[in-house]
């Protein structure tokens, strides 16, 4: 199963940026691939999510299932309809000097070949931005952040590992 994963170095609390990616009914505001996204059942720390991926002119209707353990890690899995297996996992590490590092690591197999060839391509290009949305929006909510609490030798927001 094709694997793709980005770091980062978010200068925002490691909570705050967990609200941000634990709000999945929030993407389509902020995420352009993200058409619509509703939980419709939650159960504790779970919770069960209907979503429209778009890219280009394809659509994907996807349910899911969100397990959070905060405010370290969010685990999302599903295997529905085109998606034979999708376990996507968000990583929060607290900095000493405020800020985190947010690691998004996404494991995805579809249905037909065909179909996991195109969008294991167009995963690959849409994975930064993603981050980098994530950053915008909590620059948005939380307002803008000073770079002076990156300590030497972090990555900077801009900087991303694949």
């Amino acid at each position: 199963m094709p694997s793709h994963r980005i770091s980062c170095y978010i200068p925002y609390r490691r909570d705050q940026i967990f609200d941000l990616a634990a709000d999945v009914e929030r993407y389509p505001e902020f995420l352009p691939w993200w058409a619509v996204a509703r939980v419709w059942k939650r159960e504790g720390n779970v919770y069960y999510t209907d979503q429209v991926i778009r890219f280009a002119t394809v659509r994907r209707r996807l349910k899911s299932k969100t397990v959070l353990q905060r405010p370290e890690r969010i685990d999302v899995t599903s295997s529905d309809g085109a998606v034979r297996n999708l376990h996507l996992t968000w990583l929060f590490d607290s900095r000493p000097r405020k800020g985190c590092q947010v690691s998004l690591t996404v494991d995805l197999e579809l249905r037909p070949q065909l179909l996991q060839n195109l969008f294991a391509h167009a995963m690959i290009r849409a994975i930064g931005p993603i981050m980098s949305a994530f950053e915008a929006r909590a620059h948005r909510l939380y307002g803008p952040m000073s770079c002076d609490f990156i300590t030497p030798g972090e990555p900077s927001s801009g900087d991303t590992m694949i």
